[in-house]
């Protein structure tokens, strides 16, 4: 995808870019080629290849909630994805950029300072750490390519407001969605939608995942990391 297919791509989803945020989607490209050849941060490094498959499917959230003066956390933000993205994209956000790595949290920075960003944070930790005592904190929670989404539902809902929103960005959804509905009724949620598409291009199945947290999800979540992995629900 090259930059006019993302403009054009963009403009489908009712997305137009100033030329500000086109810029600053470039610096973020740089930043990124330049310190991925230091240590991995992203397998796809080919300037089409990181529109396509990085800022343009981490802005079809889009599809599924509009993003208007919204406190958002991003699970796993890794290299940015899609958090720093929506926050070029959507500067009226405020987000925070949980990441259990170091040295993504250190890209993270590099990449705000550089674009001198405002309204976003950094979080250093994993996610069912910082969820103990940040609960109902957000009005959104993403996430986008980090775990099974049984685990993030656990991480991510306690963090939520009531009525809050809980949106997974999935190349592979159907296959996560079985014996699920007891995760709903444990954590206070009712389902809400999925929208199946495919890329712009080069057609890879995607889906985005939303569900509204509806009331108080109990203390017990989410357990610790071993016991996650170990027991559902």
């Amino acid at each position: 995808m090259n930059k006019e297919e993302f403009i054009n791509e963009l403009k489908k989803i009712n997305i137009e870019i100033t030329t500000k945020q086109l810029s600053d989607l470039n610096k973020f490209y740089q930043l990124l080629y330049q310190e991925n050849q230091k240590y991995n941060l992203t397998s796809i490094t080919e300037e089409k290849e990181v529109y396509l498959k990085h800022f343009y499917d981490s802005l079809t959230i889009v599809k599924s909630i509009n993003l208007n003066n919204q406190y958002i956390l991003d699970i796993g933000s890794g290299a940015g994805f899609p958090g720093l993205v929506l926050k070029i994209m959507f500067p009226n956000i405020k987000i925070d950029l949980l990441d259990a790595t170091e040295k993504k949290c250190k890209f993270l920075k590099l990449v705000i300072d550089n674009l001198n960003l405002k309204e976003i944070n950094i979080i250093n930790t994993r996610a069912e750490e910082y969820a103990i005592h940040n609960r109902n904190k957000y009005d959104i929670v993403t996430s986008r390519a980090v775990a099974p989404l049984k685990h993030l539902l656990e991480y991510g809902i306690p963090m939520l407001k009531i009525n809050g929103t809980f949106i997974a960005l999935k190349s592979n959804l159907e296959s996560e969605l079985t014996n699920i509905s007891n995760y709903y009724q444990k954590l206070g949620l009712k389902d809400e939608s999925i929208i199946n598409f495919s890329l712009p291009l080069e057609n890879s199945k995607r889906s985005l995942y939303k569900i509204t947290k509806i009331k108080e999800t109990p203390s017990i979540y989410p357990r610790k990391y071993s016991q996650i992995l170990k027991k559902n629900i």
